[in-house]
C-alpha cells in the first residue's frame, strides 16, 4: 500500500518493512561501498565508491531478483573497477555514463529515486547508448554465473559430471 503525504507518494509501514532486507542502504567509506546491515564490504580501486554504489543499484534495476542479496550485484559490477583500472576510457565511461544517469535523475541522483519505476523509466532512455549495453552485457554472466547464486534460482550446476539431466529428473513430471 503506497500512502500521499504532503502531495508526495510514501511507502507504509507494512511496505517498508517488507522492503527492508533487499536493497538496503550502503554507505560509502573512504574508497569502500558497504552494508552494514548484510556485513559485507567492496573496496574499489579505480571507480569512485559512489560509483560503484549506483552500478550496484544499476544492476539490481536491469536485472531484478528480490530474493538475490545486494552483495551478489556488488561482486557482479567489481569487473567494472577492475577493467576501468587496466582501461582508461573503459573508467571514462562507466564514470561520465554514471554522472549522466545521475543527471537526468536530478536532485539526490539515481540511487536518491525512490520508485524502481522512476529509475527503469530512465534507464529506457539510455538503454541505446554503450554505457547502458556495456553494463548489461556484462551482467549477463557476471551475476548469473556466480555459484552462489544458483540455489537460489534452483539450478543445480553442470551435469555431466553427474550423469546428466536424463538419468536426474530430465523426465519427472511431477508438475502436471
Amino acid at each position: 500500500m503506497v500512502t500521499i503525504h504532503e502531495g508526495k507518494p510514501g511507502l507504509s509501514r507494512r511496505e517498508l518493512l517488507k522492503r527492508g532486507g533487499v536493497g538496503a542502504l550502503l554507505v560509502i567509506s573512504g574508497s569502500a561501498v558497504i552494508s552494514p546491515q548484510h556485513a559485507w564490504g567492496l573496496e574499489t580501486s579505480a571507480l569512485k565508491p559512489e560509483t560503484m554504489a549506483t552500478l550496484i543499484q544499476l544492476a539490481r534495476d536491469i536485472y531484478p531478483h528480490d530474493q538475490v542479496p545486494d552483495k551478489y550485484y556488488a561482486v557482479a559490477v567489481k569487473g567494472h573497477d577492475e577493467m576501468a583500472a587496466k582501461d582508461k576510457a573503459h573508467k571514462e565511461l562507466i564514470e561520465n555514463g554514471i554522472a549522466d544517469l545521475d543527471k537526468r535523475a536530478g536532485e539526490g541522483g539515481y540511487r536518491g529515486l525512490g520508485w524502481e519505476e522512476q529509475r527503469v523509466a530512465l534507464l529506457r532512455d539510455i538503454e541505446g547508448t554503450a554505457f547502458f549495453q556495456a553494463v548489461r552485457g556484462g551482467l549477463v554472466v557476471s551475476l548469473y554465473n556466480q555459484k552462489e547464486v544458483w540455489p537460489i534460482f534452483g539450478y543445480e550446476g553442470e551435469s555431466y559430471s553427474k550423469g546428466g539431466y536424463i538419468a536426474r529428473g530430465f523426465s519427472d513430471i511431477e508438475w502436471l
